[in-house]
């Protein structure tokens, strides 16, 4: 055993195990078998996060750091416990080789529960699932669907009320089993690559997400606009049917906020293009529809056409600088995707990702506001792995790393990512102070800080709108807040109830898009009939009269990491008197930020009631301001026209005047919605919505506290604001709720703090 400033180095049998603390709550596990340790280099975590070290206790069988006590026995098993000797994880078995592949097990308990994964179907605890890492177009999937669209190596464990994360930093087919094969072990393993693993501690869950994007970083700020609601199909053409659709949800007074084009509007599928035919005034739409307040959305391809003598300017320049991927006789490989053969940019170079970058300028200057990269696992045509073929050649050419060629097996996993990155790159270069919008299919774990995502290719079922939460949940402890599904689902035609009940859920969810498929029916919230619209708009409407609450829990993401929609075991991780969490006995809720609850039923086209279940302390009704006795047996008949939602104790909500989109100022007062309880306080954070001013102090930060006096009085009070952005409202209207009756005050804004007393 080799003592190291930072940890400890040990070899046996071939084996060499590094082990090594970044913090005193983070452990890096590095190991090799008959060779050196692998490069150290990463696609996924931050060259800031590590390399990082501390200097850590040496101990006789290996070393403890202020939080962790880390022993490796004689025959490499690892061992980590906090320092009142509670074992937080510990190896079954040595790590197991099996020529380049390996397998790392760890002892397995019947109280541990495992989340994150990414968008991997099934209910929010992957405990006794088996799940493979390898990114698929799934198109249709069901719910014992794997692998999906993203290989997202990191899990939550939570076991006795202490939470434990692991990354597994490797992007090969990757393999996780939560105790199916063998209840007592659960085990991580990879066809090739490194072990090169992350150990968070928490022990409360909330610092593990927080240490997660610490490593891989936080979802970055969006614009202001992709919080709004989002209408989509596979296709709107030609261009009077986009206008059509513009005019229809303005005519009708639905908020929203963008209109995606999917690949109808290119020429023969080509990326980069435009039908002429079918879109004629391109540009003059566009431009029309930015003045109604619309953010236009394409869909670009990583695909390139594979289109020589045609002045094709994106096969032609990424011919003339070398940029796509190779066949090992090193020709350009050919695949076929939707414009026919194409080839495919070779993303692991940053040359290459420059170069794609620069293909957008056309798009920018036209007044795009944001982009779509599809079919990025990468998705090949006609082929039974629908994907490049393992021996396609990749030229490694990026900062921190060894220049050297790898297979596809070994960059398939972050194909997408590194293509999302690639467009994220090239708008802040074609645009600096201006918030990208990326949504990618594929991805890797770090992912989140160039694109948000969505969980691919659903179908219009009950089942899939009752998925679609803990995928939405496990995709945000998995970094990426910002996500949606297909709002509808993408494969078929709803039913009328459907479409309505999914509008209602989505309405709370990061990204509201409504999308479908080409051949389905009509999917927008005018569909079904005058009666399913009207109950379709309030919950669109609530949502932009959420809009300061759901803006200020994404900058509270930006800054955290802490996903938009959370698991009830986040804040709430000692609900239960065993230690389990919460969430396993209400599957279906989820909250929105810290003190939003959404309790929809456990299975939507059930008639039967449902018990509510609510983490104790005082709690209100959403809708009505009432308080709720989160004590009693409370049962909920599920109504269509309804979607219980609940406001924690001790909450400050602000709200804002109803607008047909993020563009339009409010008109009226800044409303504050107080519902006393313990720790009464509350937040709200502005700025411009889409420029990275705010990073020079031009934002609006307020803080508010609140207390019930003996005498049944309300007092509120605001800190003086943070920054130097004016925002929108001069007045603030003050509501509390919890008394005899609604008391509410109006006053005027203050650059100030300020006390107000209801009474």
């Amino acid at each position: 055993m080799t003592a190291l400033k930072d940890g400890i180095q040990v070899s046996s049998r071939g084996t060499t195990l590094q082990v090594t603390a970044l913090r005193d709550d983070v452990i890096r596990v590095r190991a090799s078998h008959d060779g050196p340790l692998p490069e150290d280099a990463s696609w996924a975590v931050l060259s800031a996060a590590r390399e990082t070290s501390i200097p850590v206790t040496p101990e006789p069988d290996g070393f403890q750091t202020k939080a962790l006590l880390v022993a490796v026995s004689p025959d490499l098993r690892v061992t980590v416990s906090d320092l009142a000797g509670n074992v937080i994880q510990q190896d079954a078995a040595p790590i197991a080789w099996q020529g380049h592949a390996f397998t790392i097990a760890k002892q397995d308990h019947i109280d541990s529960h495992f989340f994150g994964l990414g968008d991997k179907t099934g209910p929010l605890d992957r405990a006794g699932e088996a799940f493979t890492l390898w990114n698929t177009d799934a198109f249709g999937w069901q719910e014992s669907t794997d692998p999906l669209y993203k290989a997202i190596p990191w899990f939550i464990e939570d076991r006795d009320g202490r939470a434990f994360g692991m990354l597994l930093d490797n992007t090969f087919r990757t393999f996780f089993d939560f105790g199916r094969k063998d209840p007592h072990r659960y085990t991580v393993s990879a066809a090739d690559g490194p072990v090169d693993y992350y150990l968070v501690y928490g022990p409360d869950p909330k610092h593990v997400v927080e240490t997660y994007a610490w490593l891989t970083g936080p979802t970055p700020l969006p614009p202001l606009w992709t919080l709004g609601f989002q209408q989509s199909r596979y296709s709107y053409y030609p261009e009077s049917r986009v206008r059509e659709i513009a005019h229809h949800l303005r005519a009708d007074h639905i908020p929203a906020d963008a209109i995606y084009l999917d690949i109808d509007y290119q020429d023969h599928y080509r990326p980069f293009t435009v039908d002429r035919q079918r879109f004629p005034h391109f540009e003059q739409m566009i431009s029309d529809l930015t003045k109604e307040h619309f953010h236009t959305v394409l869909i670009v391809d990583l695909h390139i056409a594979n289109y020589p003598g045609h002045n094709y300017y994106p096969y032609d320049s990424g011919i003339a600088g070398d940029h796509f991927v190779k066949n090992p006789d090193g020709t350009v490989y050919t695949g076929a995707v939707w414009p026919g053969p194409a080839v495919f940019p070779d993303f692991t170079q940053q040359s290459t990702r420059k170069w794609f970058g620069t293909l957008y300028k056309n798009f920018v200057d036209d007044g795009i506001a944001g982009f779509w990269d599809d079919m990025n696992e990468p998705s090949i045509f006609n082929v039974a792995t629908k994907t490049m073929p393992d021996d396609i050649v990749h030229r490694i050419d990026e900062p921190g790393f060894k220049p050297r060629t790898a297979t596809h097996l070994e960059i398939h996993n972050v194909f997408g990512m590194e293509n999302s990155r690639a467009t994220h790159d090239g708008l802040l270069t074609l645009r600096p102070n201006e918030r990208p919008f990326v949504l990618t299919r594929a991805s890797y774990a770090g992912g989140q800080r160039y694109a948000a995502t969505w969980t691919g290719d659903n179908s219009s079922t009950w089942n899939h709108l009752r998925l679609c939460i803990p995928q939405i949940v496990n995709l945000g402890l998995s970094g990426f807040g910002m996500t949606g599904a297909d709002v509808g689902g993408f494969a078929g035609t709803p039913q009328t109830d459907l479409l309505t009940k999914w509008i209602e859920v989505a309405a709370f969810q990061p990204i509201d898009r409504d999308h479908t498929a080409v051949g389905t029916g009509d999917q927008e919230p005018w569909v079904g009939g005058p009666a399913a619209e009207t109950i379709r708009r309030r919950f669109i409407e609530e949502r932009y009269r959420l809009m300061p609450y759901l803006y200020t829990t994404a900058e509270e993401m930006s800054r955290t990491g802490l996903p938009i929609n959370r698991p009830l075991f986040l804040e709430f991780p000692h609900a239960t008197e065993d230690g389990h969490p919460l969430d396993l006995d209400a599957p279906s809720e989820f909250l929105v930020g810290s003190d939003l609850l959404v309790a929809p039923p456990p299975y939507f086209d059930e008639l039967d009631k449902y018990v509510l279940a609510l983490p104790s302390g005082p709690w209100y009704d959403y809708w009505t301001g009432q308080p709720v006795d989160s004590s009693k047996h409370i049962l909920i008949q599920p109504e269509l026209a309804k979607l219980p939602v609940y406001i924690r104790g001790g909450s400050i909500i602000p709200i804002a005047p109803l607008t047909q989109s993020t563009d339009e100022r409010p008109v009226g007062p800044l409303t504050l919605r107080v519902y006393p309880g313990p720790s009464c306080h509350g937040d709200i954070y502005q700025d411009d919505g889409h420029t990275f001013n705010y990073l020079k102090g031009e934002f609006f930060r307020q803080h508010f506290t609140c207390e019930r006096s003996g005498t049944g009085q309300i007092k509120v009070h605001l800190d003086a604001p943070e920054g130097t952005f004016k925002p929108w409202w001069s007045e603030i209207r003050i509501e509390a709720y919890g008394l005899p009756k609604l008391i509410s005050k109006t006053i005027l804004a203050s650059a100030g703090a300020a006390d107000i007393t209801l009474n």
